[in-house]
Parts: structure tokens; C-alpha cells; sequence
């Protein structure tokens, strides 16, 4: 699905490599989970490539991962430091964090 319709973004999860990808051009953004139960995802590893850095892709990426455990109703154990900090600076997510 596009994460922006102005862009050529393309946001995917893909679960049998336990990741959500968001794809401009041939870069590849990537957030790595673990399974920890049916009901509860860590979110432990953003990666962006240098020449996309700095330009809010991770934060689009986070987000687009948030909003897909908050439809599903999943709680999510957030270890990776950005993904910690972001849900610290949008606390519009706090209540996907796993209690």
C-alpha cells in the first residue's frame, strides 16, 4: 500500500520475514520484530539507508508499523531506541506499548 500518495513510498509487512519494509525507489527501510505471543510484537531494529537518512523516513516507517498493531490490537515491546523514543514524542501510540 502507498504511505503517501504524493510519493512512491511503498509500505509492506512482511511476515515471514518478521519485518515492515518502506520502499522508495531502490531503497529499502527496514523495522525488524519478534513474535513474543500471538498478541504482543517487539519492535527491536530500524534501519535506514545513508542517502535516505534525515528525512523522516524512519519516523514514516514507525508510524505505518504503529498503526498496523493498533488495527490489529497488538501490543508492542518497543527495545529499538528509536522506536522507544518516537511513541515517547507521539503519545498518541502510548497505548499499543505492552503494560
Amino acid at each position: 500500500m502507498p504511505s503517501d500518495p504524493g510519493t512512491d513510498e511503498r509500505f509492506e509487512h512482511d511476515v515471514g520475514a518478521h519485518r515492515f519494509t518502506l520502499s522508495s525507489g531502490p531503497s529499502v527501510s527496514v523495522l525488524d520484530y519478534r513474535e513474543h505471543d500471538s498478541r504482543t510484537l517487539e519492535y527491536y531494529h530500524t534501519f535506514v539507508p545513508q542517502p535516505m537518512r534525515g528525512r523522516g523516513v524512519a519516523s514514516r516507517l514507525v508510524t505505518q508499523a504503529l498503526r498496523y498493531a493498533r488495527a490489529q490490537q497488538i501490543s508492542v515491546i518497543p527495545t529499538c531506541p528509536f522506536v522507544a523514543a518516537f511513541i515517547r514524542r507521539h503519545p498518541e501510540y502510548a497505548a499499543v506499548v505492552h503494560r
